[in-house]
């Protein structure tokens, strides 16, 4: 779909995200802004908008990935909670940012933030970050 982010994989998604890897249904990304720490997106990789628009095999295999990955990110990262958001009202490509949260950290107990833009890693705390998530969907 034209002027899809997800679709079109283009700079202003590169300048977002960074691409972790294909899952079944899906693609994860690491969000680069990092306020809480671990957050990663999980796209699915047709362009649908809404879960409903998935068959029941193809709902089932996406929320399988979101599982996955969520279980990963609490276990690699020690979160007390995964907040998950499925908005898509600015870009309407089917995707769950899946977020940490932390017993005294930003926003524990309430809503997180979509994006607050103040903390930013350096290029080898992303590639450390991408290697735990890679290492725990591998195991």
């Amino acid at each position: 779909m034209a002027d899809c982010l997800y679709c079109d994989r283009n700079q202003t998604q590169k300048d977002l995200m960074i691409e972790i890897c294909d899952l079944n249904v899906s693609t994860v990304f690491l969000f680069k802004e990092q306020t809480y720490s671990g957050r990663c997106i999980v796209a699915y990789n047709k362009h649908n908008v809404e879960l409903f628009e998935l068959s029941d095999d193809e709902l089932l295999a996406f929320m399988k990935d979101v599982n996955k990955v969520a279980a990963v990110m609490k276990k690699q990262f020690n979160a007390v909670k995964i907040n998950y958001g499925a908005y898509s009202d600015k870009l309407p490509h089917l995707h769950i940012h899946l977020v940490p949260k932390y017993e005294g950290g930003p926003d524990y107990g309430g809503t997180f933030t979509m994006n607050p833009q103040k903390v930013y890693l350096s290029d080898q705390e992303y590639t450390e970050m991408i290697n735990k998530i890679k290492e725990g969907l591998n195991q």
